[in-house]
């Protein structure tokens, strides 16, 4: 089996589980127009379709990851890790800008370079969840100024 297909299979097995757990997902009432599933099942949706893309598509042979491919993957792994940790206690807009230094170093970026992305990215983002689509985000450490 090709890489692409291996991925492909694990892309439809990952959307099939998003899948079981957010459609079970529901709000003790409704204080939002979007609820709580409609995200995971967008996900689960568009993970499902590259999946079976690359399933149907296939590729080439099995090659053996490169030199220092690893140890990207393992940093990429604890930023991820620390993201998820640090969400609530410090909020949206920090974590995520926070989370795009080490993110954008592993890319090749400089620090400042990453810090600049994360920033406009979280405060992108930030402002079509909370104001476009009223979803509330962790203010964490930025509570009451934001």
């Amino acid at each position: 089996m090709s890489n692409d297909r291996t991925l492909g299979v694990a892309a439809l097995i990952l959307a099939a589980i998003m899948l079981a757990f957010g459609y079970g997902l529901e709000a003790p009432f409704a204080y939002e127009p979007v609820g709580p599933k409609t995200f995971p099942l967008i996900a689960a949706a568009i993970i499902a379709l590259c999946g079976a893309i690359l399933v149907i598509r296939g590729g080439g042979a099995v090659v053996p990851a490169g030199p220092g491919v690893n140890r990207a993957l393992l940093s990429l792994a604890a930023s991820l890790l620390a993201y998820a940790l640090l969400f609530q206690p410090l909020g949206f807009l920090v974590s995520t800008t926070l989370v795009m230094v080490p993110i954008a170093a592993i890319f090749g970026a400089r620090w400042w370079q990453g810090l600049l992305a994360g920033g406009s990215i979280a405060m992108g983002s930030y402002l079509l969840f909370e104001r476009a689509l009223a979803v509330v985000l962790p203010a964490g450490v930025l509570a009451g100024i934001i």
